[in-house]
């Protein structure tokens, strides 16, 4: 399906490579955005990529793409765990939305980090598989 795939990222996500590399690894967010954009070419699919550490950037991103886009995939970091306005934007959007983590989540020390109340409103999740997972859920989308 060709179309628009949006890929959105959190707080925090801008510092990947340098933030807690055991954890999220060494790829930076530039090199999980190439290999995005590389997948969502080879699919005939555009991709629009962002990251924010603001709640109403995220929320704003959401509303303008509810509509006409092939889908989204949203990695939405700590908005996971009190991003309410962000879950009820999800909630107006009429394409498949893949929520993706690059850890596991539930396997993560923190109780807090297991319960991502995004989940309510995505078609799917991804969790633990690093940079591969963002890859996954645009060929996921693009292919639909």
């Amino acid at each position: 399906m060709a179309g628009t795939i949006l890929v959105l990222n959190g707080p925090n996500l801008n510092l990947l490579g340098e933030r807690e590399p055991a954890i999220y690894g060494t790829a930076t967010l530039a090199d999980i955005e190439a290999r995005c954009r590389a997948e969502a070419a080879a699919q005939g699919c555009t991709l629009e990529f962002r990251q924010t550490n603001a709640e109403h950037e995220m929320v704003a991103w959401i509303q303008a793409a509810r509509t006409g886009h092939a889908g989204i995939v949203i990695n939405p970091a700590a908005f996971s765990y009190a991003g309410y306005p962000v879950l009820d934007a999800l909630k107006l959007v009429d394409c498949p939305v893949i929520e993706v983590h690059l850890s596991n989540i539930h396997r993560r020390d923190e109780a807090w980090r297991k319960n991502s109340i995004i989940t309510q409103a995505v078609t799917a999740i991804v969790s633990g598989l690093g940079a591969d997972g963002y890859v996954l859920a645009v060929r996921h989308l693009a292919s639909r």
